[in-house]
């Protein structure tokens, strides 16, 4: 099934192109559907551990799977000011490592400096790149480039990815100069003795061995990373970097409503919940506004891309000219 990337968008009325009210969607009071969210999170993975240690069902492991890649998804929403206006709050509802990997803070100062839409795509300056500069792609050796570009199909994206993701984010820590900083040594103690802690109430409550719960946030991570698969590719215009995938209702849901991902960096506060009105509203204007940048669902793409390489990692993403097209 052929995927829509780089279409023509048709010119529409300059009424359908002015930009939109955010201020009409923004929310004011409770945010009952991301509460809600982190009840499903919380009591879902709680229910799921209690199915498990019931009857070692392995439909149990795999809701624990798509519970841990939601939690994401949710930790996403948190770093963002959501659901309170409160961010020590906000911030407690994300620090149980449930996904495991990541400490909520050092996800948080990464994804901020990520929101610099006229970085976005550089290596060694957007922290979600997925490229490397065409030299220093040269420079790697054969099997490394080669599973860089496995990278750039979807089963290397789930079955690949992670373990290029935790060893980028593991490596710091082998240096001295990283542990001079409160900070983060602070943030890895804490992150440590949590983790440390839950492995051993899994192990003990629910008959999940350490081992097998760190296999379970292997594939959690890899489907949480087939969101960002093509969430962004090298155009001159910063804001022609950035997809709207028009995914279905299970995907959207999983993935809070990110794949509407160029609404979400024109507008990072709005809660989840408040962007598909915005996008349906004002599509015209944001596809205008993106280059034609459309994905019409995760399926179909996912298929397409399966064994396929999207594209090399290894290639130009600054000073490109103003009628550059990404080649897929």
């Amino acid at each position: 099934m052929p995927v829509a990337l780089n279409i023509q968008v048709p010119s529409p009325s300059p009424a359908l192109l002015a930009p939109p009210d955010f201020d009409r969607h923004a929310d004011m009071g409770v945010q009952w559907p991301t509460w809600l969210v982190c009840l499903a999170i919380y009591g879902g993975w709680l229910g799921a551990l209690g199915w498990y240690r019931a009857n070692s069902s392995a439909w149990a492991l795999v809701a624990i799977v798509v519970l841990a890649a939601w939690y994401m998804s949710l930790q996403h929403e948190l770093v963002h000011g959501h659901p309170t206006q409160y961010a020590w709050l906000n911030r407690a509802l994300g620090l149980l490592p449930i996904a495991v990997w990541y400490p909520f803070d050092i996800y948080r100062s990464s994804h901020l400096a990520h929101h610099r839409d006229e970085v976005l795509t550089y290596p060694g300056q957007d922290p979600e790149s997925n490229y490397l500069d065409p030299q220093d792609y040269a420079q790697r050796s054969a099997p490394l480039r080669f599973l860089l570009a496995a990278q750039r199909t979807a089963l290397g994206r789930f079955c690949i990815t992670p373990a290029f993701a935790v060893v980028h984010l593991l490596w710091p820590l082998t240096q001295a100069d990283y542990w001079r900083s409160q900070r983060l040594r602070w943030t890895w103690l804490q992150h440590a003795v949590l983790l440390v802690v839950m492995l051993w109430a899994l192990d003990h409550y629910a008959g999940i061995s350490p081992g097998l719960y760190l296999a379970l946030s292997y594939a959690c991570l890899g489907l949480a990373f087939m969101r960002s698969f093509y969430e962004h590719r090298p155009a001159a215009d910063p804001q022609h970097r950035i997809v709207v995938n028009e995914a279905g209702l299970l995907w959207r849901l999983l993935y809070l409503n990110n794949n509407f991902h160029a609404v979400h960096h024109a507008q990072p506060k709005l809660a989840w919940y408040r962007i598909p009105a915005l996008y349906w509203t004002h599509r015209d204007y944001f596809l205008q506004r993106n280059g034609g940048y459309l994905v019409p669902g995760y399926l179909a793409f996912f298929v397409r891309h399966a064994v396929w390489p999207l594209d090399t990692p290894g290639q130009q993403t600054r000073q490109l000219d103003a009628h550059y097209r990404h080649p897929v």
